[in-house]
């Protein structure tokens, strides 16, 4: 599970919550017509702009926000690192038996195995990253777009509210909690975008920057593994993909790493 999204997530909540009752009662807080609008608009303008499988399935890809966890590069990089000592050793052949803890990983150790062209199996691995990029982006949007028309629908849900409160302007003692009312709405649609909809897609492009670079990776191992670059030249060559810090972290382990 992402620490980083449970705390962020239930911190602003609470942040909120606290803010609301020491500010007087919370009832006040709460309207249903207020959240209906909000909610229950953004979800339709949702349904409008994209395919019901996209929205559906939007459910699932947020999870990836909270319990998907991508491979370290650096460990990527040591296993990579490690297949090319077996090809050196025994040749691309043995690369068969191995079982590599991330599936692009298998699939890419799969085709080098099976004697693939270098150019075939540098287009079939690029391919695979470039439909993953997409199918991600349409998550992303889906949330990009519930967090653009929250607060649009906290606004009309405001007008509708003021609409309200002027037809019955013969009451002035009901002015101050028909106003409030109407500024719920508002209050609704910039929390759930800013607080839920908007750090949720910026999550999930976070996710699939890392995704991709893992696979990003495997490829360039898989292309100098074909190649028979050596295990030394390989891991410095991988590790330009790593930040600095962790460069230098790598560097004590692999020290006294060579060719074999």
């Amino acid at each position: 599970m992402d620490l980083a999204t449970v705390i962020g997530l239930v911190s602003g909540t609470v942040l909120i919550v606290v803010s609301v009752f020491l500010g007087g009662s919370a009832l006040v807080f709460i309207n249903i017509p207020s959240m209906l609008i909000v909610v229950g608009g953004t979800i339709a303008t949702t349904f409008i702009k994209f395919k019901m499988s996209d929205v559906i399935g939007s459910i699932s890809v947020a999870m990836k926000a909270f319990f998907v966890k991508i491979e370290p590069p650096e460990n990527i990089i040591r296993e990579m690192v490690e297949y090319t000592r077996i090809a050196k050793k025994e040749g691309l052949i043995a690369l068969e038996k191995e079982t590599p803890s991330d599936p692009f990983a298998a699939k890419a150790l799969r085709y080098l195995s099976d004697g693939y062209d270098e150019g075939l199996i540098e287009d079939m691995l690029n391919k695979d990253i470039r439909l993953m990029v997409k199918r991600h982006e349409v998550g992303q949007n889906v949330f990009k777009s519930m967090g653009d028309a929250a607060p649009a629908f906290g606004m009309i849900g405001t007008l509708i509210g003021l609409v309200q409160m002027l037809s019955s302007m013969e009451d002035p003692s009901s002015i101050g909690p028909s106003m409030a009312v109407a500024l719920l709405t508002t209050l609704y649609g910039a929390i759930m975008a800013n607080l839920i909809c908007l750090p949720l897609a910026d999550k999930l492009a976070l996710r699939s920057d890392e995704e991709k670079l893992v696979k990003t990776i495997v490829v360039e191992a898989a292309v100098a593994i074909n190649r028979g670059v050596s295990p030394m030249v390989l891991e410095e060559s991988l590790k330009i993909f790593l930040s600095p810090k962790d460069r230098e972290k790598k560097d004590e382990p692999s020290g006294d790493s060579g060719e074999s």
